[in-house]
């Protein structure tokens, strides 16, 4: 293997460390209204997520309860600490 070869795959390894990094992931809270139905969820797009649920393309349980409303959400760098807060979150 060529020195320009080594560099080229270190550096598309480094690429994909430095991505995987510093992506984000959101558990979060909607409800439908005041003292209503909530829905936990994890996420790594929020914004999207969001957006999808207002245009009701979210899951068949946000359609049926009409849940929209973000009311809380928590920020994570890794996946696994979001699911177990999901899951925390749920009991």
């Amino acid at each position: 293997m060529t020195n320009s070869r080594k560099f080229t795959i270190l550096v598309t390894l480094s690429n994909l460390f430095m991505k995987r990094y510093h992506h984000n992931y959101w558990v979060y809270i909607l409800c439908n209204k005041p003292r209503g139905v909530l829905y936990v969820g994890v996420t790594g797009g929020l914004d999207d997520r969001i957006e999808r649920y207002k245009k009701g393309e979210g899951s068949q349980f946000t359609k049926k309860y009409n849940v929209k409303r973000l009311v809380y959400f928590e920020e994570f760098q890794y996946i696994n600490d979001a699911i177990k807060r999901e899951k925390v979150l749920k009991k």
